[in-house]
């Protein structure tokens, strides 16, 4: 793999910068719509907790196996190479290039927005295409590219905090939910759904850990920090989204495709006028360039680790000093792909439980250390605990999300499948 060259700091950013994009400023307004405040910020409260026992147990398994890769890695060496092959590919095929897609897509959406009208899609390309060749080049030029976009993705979400805190109200909100349904148990446990996709991310460092100068000291650090920074931020921008606004004026977001405007546009309008909208705008803007950045950073580095075990072309390892280029243009290029893909919104929606799933097997294979790796050190007890939380929360979220679309069900099957045909054909290491 490529000379180390993340340090603590830059982890922290890769970890941030994954995590934030704009749901934090949309996933309210849908959640008011059946949730009292009190249940929003509860949500969001459980979600941060569930996150940080998440990034516990990585933070563990990052110890033991200190590769690049995540998920692929991990489920390769703690339950079996074919888990991880399904990992690896629904990490190369939906994992990074459909977010890196969508991101992309709203950052020129929002630009264009303030800046004058133009092609959205034809934009977004532009942006991956900037941004990967910023990646490719070096080292050097990848790192700074997305630090100065972390720094500035920072900023920015700090600049809403004060702004809401300061000038915005902060009186416990008095609205009631648009509709009241019968069991406030479903929608509750849908919401921690999406609360905990709008959280992932949190294991972004995981992904690119052999090129840390310090791997099993900075990656799990790097997860914990920034898990736990991202969290209070999440329940900041809440907090500020609940008391300033009623679920009426909340269900904008449903029109989010076609006008663009988050909870946060209506925010800071009614704070400081209409030029706060396109501030916001831009805002949102940059926010999405940081996650599409990141995205395009620690995507590649597992399709460079699959290729070192045999399972994609030599070609995409890449070489010693240098980012793996070929994985680099490869995701690029899938991402530029889908942004031409009319259903890339079902897409994602469909492939949110699968990302969860492997995330949980990752937890379910620290209990298997000791007896299908007893070379490595038995995992520490709060890891486990850590681990056998986050498995469990993860399974009955996936339960009721299944629930409520039977759909998804046939389609990961289907994929399942077809990913474990490719794996019994694909050559293996034999080093």
């Amino acid at each position: 793999m490529g000379k180390a060259f993340l340090d603590l700091g830059s982890g922290v950013g890769l970890v941030v910068a994954n995590m934030i994009g704009a749901g934090v400023f949309l996933s309210a307004g849908f959640m008011a719509q059946e949730l009292s405040a009190g249940w929003i910020l509860l949500a969001w409260v459980v979600g941060a907790l569930l996150a940080m026992a998440g990034a516990r147990t990585y933070a563990e398994a990052a110890v033991l196996i200190p590769r690049s890769g995540g998920e692929y890695r991990y489920l390769s060496e703690l339950l079996h190479p074919a888990i991880g092959y399904l990992a690896g590919w629904a990490s190369l095929l939906v994992g990074f290039s459909a977010p890196m897609a969508i991101s992309a897509f709203g950052a020129a959406a929002f630009a264009f927005a303030v800046f004058g009208t133009g092609d959205a899609r034809l934009g977004a390309a532009v942006l991956i295409a900037a941004l990967t060749v910023f990646h490719a080049v070096g080292l050097r030029s990848s790192k700074w590219t997305q630090n100065g976009l972390v720094i500035l993705k920072g900023l920015l979400v700090l600049a809403f905090v004060a702004l809401g805190l300061s000038l915005g109200d902060n009186d416990w909100p008095t609205w009631v939910p648009a509709s009241d349904p019968a069991g406030g148990a479903l929608p509750f446990a849908t919401s921690l759904f999406f609360v905990a996709y709008a959280f992932s991310g949190w294991n972004a460092a995981a992904y690119a850990a052999e090129e840390f100068r310090a791997p099993r000291r900075d990656v799990p650090r790097a997860m914990l920090i920034g898990c736990a920074l991202v969290g209070l931020a999440y329940l900041l921008v809440n907090w500020i989204l609940v008391a300033n606004l009623t679920p009426e004026r909340a269900r904008i977001v449903f029109q989010y495709e076609e006008a663009r405007v988050t909870l946060g546009h209506l925010v800071v309008q009614d704070i400081v006028g209409d030029a706060g909208s396109n501030a916001v705008s831009v805002g949102i803007a940059a926010i999405m360039v940081s996650s599409t950045s990141a995205m395009l950073l620690v995507g590649p580095r597992v399709y460079a680790e699959m290729a070192r075990d045999g399972f994609l072309p030599a070609l995409l390892r890449g070489k010693p000093g240098a980012p793996p280029r070929a994985s680099v243009i490869l995701q690029g290029a899938l991402a530029i792909l889908l942004l031409y893909v009319h259903t890339i919104g079902e897409l994602l929606s469909n492939v949110a439980g699968i990302l969860v799933l492997f995330s949980a097997l990752v937890a379910v294979g620290l209990f298997r250390v000791r007896r299908h790796r007893p070379d490595l050190p038995a995992p520490r007890p709060q890891a486990l605990i850590a681990a056998a939380i986050y498995a469990g929360s993860s399974i009955w979220m996936l339960y009721n999300a299944f629930k409520t679309e039977t759909g998804l069900i046939p389609w990961i099957v289907v994929a399942a499948v077809a990913a474990l045909v490719g794996y019994s054909l694909a050559p293996k290491k034999t080093s």
